[in-house]
């Protein structure tokens, strides 16, 4: 692990250290891009990875944050009843535009502007969960329940 952040993984910790917590973002010289990979990399279950997904409202067109355990898919029939539209995968260049992250890693907090967030409910069972920290090799820890506090999601069943 490096001791010196890249410019995207900076601005994770920036704004986890606005939230006043103890959370250290940590760069591996292997990939944690899939969920497989970075269970790997820390040596975690896959279900302790917390993914962030962003998809676009079909009508909106606005990002939607949601962060599923590395384990799930999101059913985005399902994920329709609570974000009150039919949801699309969003390609590379939205994801980019909307949060300032590439699709690999993506956090679920550093965003260039806030993002309605939904948490998928497996997460909920671990004592400590990792998430992408702003590019496809660097992480941080931390407990489901502050997943909830510091990006204000909606703990709802994504699967």
């Amino acid at each position: 692990m490096s001791y010196s952040l890249k410019k995207s993984t900076e601005r994770v910790q920036a704004a986890l250290n606005e939230f006043g917590l103890e959370l250290k973002v940590k760069e591996f010289p292997e990939s944690t891009r899939t969920a497989q990979e970075a269970a790997d990399a820390i040596g975690c279950a896959v279900g302790q990875i917390a993914k962030s997904l962003i998809f676009k409202g079909k009508i909106s067109q606005k990002p939607i944050l949601i962060i599923t355990s590395g384990t799930n898919r999101v059913n985005e029939k399902a994920a329709k009843e609570y974000a009150g539209e039919k949801l699309e995968k969003a390609d590379a260049e939205f994801v980019l535009e909307h949060t300032c992250f590439a699709i690999g890693g993506v956090p679920p907090v550093g965003h260039i502007k806030p993002i309605t967030t939904y948490i998928d409910e497996d997460l909920m069972q671990y004592d400590e969960i990792w998430a992408a920290a702003g590019t496809p090799n660097a992480v941080f820890k931390l407990t489901p329940k502050i997943l909830a506090e510091v990006t204000r999601g909606s703990i709802v069943k994504v699967k």
